[in-house]
């Protein structure tokens, strides 16, 4: 049996319900895009865990939040008189179809390549926001707007040609942290690194944002495996029996 299509209409009333002033939630009333921003980071991670845990009742429910976020931002701009939900998806459906005349162009017309769409978008824009590294959200996590930073940039022929030169490249930042006197310096110098390192992973075509989740999720089972296997006296051991017990996870998850 087919479902009916879903009416967002009423998730629409529910938000301007809770936002009225005079009888909504005080909480919700209080909010503005910089206090609810957080919050709709956070359920982008979240759906982005359930998917990694491959949990698809809990990524249902993730997005369902993902898009109560969508439309808590589209109500606070409505009622600014800025824009509204319609406003949104309209928005969205013009650019999609923008940026895919390969699908959506009449059959047989010279379609113009990602590269060209996007430099043409970013030319409309403001003078001063004609960068090809515009648009690179500033509160992206540091590892993604670090890769998307050096993509942009490698797009217009800047980056290195050989990956020998990029491992290079993070053999000298490592040097030169080494070398750092003064915690700003060293704070620098350790920035230069791991920007040297994300482009390493971009080279060998793995996305860094992923890489470290992983990497911290394995340091985490890993050690509350440790934990587990020597209890309450896991703290008080030292440095040796730790790092024994840390070798035998190891062997036990080959």
């Amino acid at each position: 049996m087919s479902k009916t299509p879903a009416d967002i209409a009423p998730l629409q009333d529910i938000m301007a319900r809770l936002c009225n002033p005079h009888d909504g939630c005080p909480w919700d009333v209080a909010q503005t895009f910089a206090t609810i921003a957080p919050y709709t980071i956070e359920e982008a991670y979240e759906v982005a865990d359930a998917i990694e845990s491959g949990d698809m009742a809990a990524l249902k429910d993730e997005l369902g939040d993902l898009l109560f976020q969508v439309v808590f931002h589209s109500q606070m701009a409505s009622e600014q008189k800025a824009f509204d939900l319609s406003d949104v998806i309209s928005a969205i459906c013009e650019k999609m179809l923008r940026r895919h005349p390969h699908v959506f162009a009449a059959p047989g017309s010279v379609s113009p390549g990602w590269d060209e769409i996007k430099a043409a978008e970013r030319a409309g824009k403001p003078s001063e926001d004609r960068s090809a590294l515009s648009g690179v959200a500033l509160s992206l996590p540091a590892l993604s707007r670090a890769e998307k930073i050096q993509d942009r940039a490698a797009r217009i022929g800047f980056d290195w040609d050989d990956i020998a030169d990029v491992r290079a490249k993070v053999l000298e930042e490592l040097e030169e942290v080494e070398q750092a006197t003064g915690q700003a310096e060293l704070e620098d110098e350790i920035g230069d690194l791991l920007f040297a390192a994300v482009n390493l992973a971009r080279h060998h075509h793995v996305d860094p944002e992923t890489a470290l989740r992983r990497a911290s999720g394995k340091f985490e089972r890993r050690f509350r495996a440790m934990e587990a296997d020597a209890g309450e006296a896991f703290p008080g051991l030292s440095l040796d029996e730790k790092e024994a017990l840390w070798q035998k996870v190891k062997r036990a998850e080959r």
